[in-house]
């Protein structure tokens, strides 16, 4: 049985970076698993550009950005198997009596070459991304009628087979990928009739809903919804209605939409059917692990990144988090570092909908921790509150805050050990919440 300091599972720009970084802090035995025929995970597919503003200070297409962290990998000889299924992973104590101090973790793996493998490694960084949510999870009535597909396998066939789904599109879903596709069927020659979203508020970043929407002219109607869908055989066309403030079709409000194709762009979902069966305490607000600051989950060893942990807005901001995972993971070998002291909880409040990470080892913090959230709803002229202990720390003025954009605090070590000292309590909770501006 083949043995590794770390398994990284997903070869997409997550698993990349994750993999660069523990190399580059002393970490050589580690495994890349790609169930793809390549690596470079859903960027390969993406051929605009916007990538790599913040990683490498130039923009690239997706393909390009995957290629640089390729080639990292290659220039280091880390090795990776493609066409690989994880099956399973499952944790063993260590032997206390042979000198054992951390967890090893078995990964059963299935490929044509090898067959059913068993691999032992000290640690696994999860990095296996993200699915769209399908149609089957939205109870839109109606056939199913050729023409119906994700917004990430119309991209798929578009940019990489060469195939056109259709001519006359309506989307479903005002998510980035829907944003994007809106334009690139434009560009390839079909006419996108409408983007509608459900919510009164767009999923997507602006910057897209500007450059793919707006720069094109296709109209973006929120508070609307599909509720029909017209063919059998081929999609005929869909039939939108506005919806109320509790998502219900308002009477009279349908339209009818002749149209070949309909994109659905509807949600993405942590792909963290492992991580479930590894036992892994799971957040039910992002569907992804539950992490502490060094995004480590509640198995010792078992750390994770990238959209496995939650959807992120840009890749830059994955590879920055893979990048500190892939550290932190060989900080665990080197140190065998594990989860015995407690955890602060960071609670998300007032219009917050989460926190990543959801808990911080104050003791094991850097000089400062990055927390990044999503909202709820849209805020304008509103501030961010961060309490410890229930007590005001500091507030931040934002002019506008929307569930599509992913917003970001610093929480400095020397503040919160500051705190402490200063109430003689021990940190007991971290609070961050969206408050109304004052005056």
């Amino acid at each position: 049985m083949t043995e590794y300091d770390l398994i990284i599972i997903g070869g997409g720009p997550a698993g990349l970076a994750a993999a660069v970084s523990a190399f580059d802090h002393g970490i050589t035995e580690i495994l890349i698993l790609e169930r793809d025929g390549e690596l470079g995970g859903i960027l390969n597919q993406c051929i605009h550009n916007g990538f790599g503003l913040h990683t490498f200070k130039e923009e690239l297409t997706g393909p390009e950005y995957a290629d640089r962290f390729i080639r990292q990998v290659k220039e280091r000889n880390i090795p990776y198997k493609l066409n690989t299924m994880v099956l399973d992973i499952s944790v063993e104590e260590p032997d206390l009596s042979a000198g054992g101090k951390v967890p090893v973790k078995t990964v059963t793996v299935m490929n044509r070459t090898d067959g059913l493998a068993v691999f032992r490694t000290k640690t696994v960084i999860l990095a296996m991304g993200c699915r769209e949510r399908p149609r089957g999870a939205l109870n839109i009535p109606g056939y199913r009628p050729a023409g119906i597909y994700s917004a990430g396998t119309a991209q798929r066939l578009v940019n990489m087979e060469g195939f056109m789904p259709g001519k006359e599109i309506v989307i479903l879903g005002s998510g980035d990928i829907g944003l994007i596709m809106a334009r690139r069927m434009t560009l390839e020659g079909a006419k996108v009739k409408v983007v509608a979203e459900l919510m009164p508020y767009s999923g997507g970043l602006q910057r897209n809903i500007v450059q793919c929407l707006d720069d094109f002219g296709i109209p973006l109607k929120l508070s609307h919804t599909v509720i029909d869908i017209d063919g059998k055989e081929r999609l005929k066309g869909v039939t939108l209605a506005q919806v109320d403030e509790n998502r219900k079709p308002i009477p009279g409000t349908e339209e009818y939409i002749p149209c070949d194709t309909l994109l659905l762009s509807v949600g993405l979902i942590p792909e963290n059917e492992l991580s479930g069966k590894l036992g892994v305490q799971m957040a039910p607000v992002t569907n992804g692990p539950y992490v502490n600051e060094s995004l480590e989950t509640s198995v010792s060893g078992v750390f994770a990144c990238g959209n496995v942990l939650h959807v992120h807005d840009l890749v830059d901001y994955v590879s920055q988090e893979a990048t500190n995972a892939g550290r932190y993971a060989a900080e665990y070998i080197i140190q065998t570092s594990t989860l015995s002291e407690s955890a602060v909880p960071i609670l998300a409040k007032g219009g917050v909908r989460y926190t990543v990470p959801q808990a911080i080892r104050v003791s094991h913090m850097e000089d400062s921790l990055t927390v990044r959230f999503r909202v709820g709803a849209v805020y304008r002229n509103c501030r961010i509150g961060i309490y410890l202990n229930g007590r005001p720390l500091r507030s931040i003025r934002r002019p506008k805050l929307a569930p599509g954009e992913m917003e970001q605090v610093v929480l400095k070590r020397e503040e919160l050990l500051l705190a402490e000292q200063k109430t003689g309590t021990p940190l007991s909770s971290i609070t961050i919440q969206v408050e109304p501006e004052e005056g």
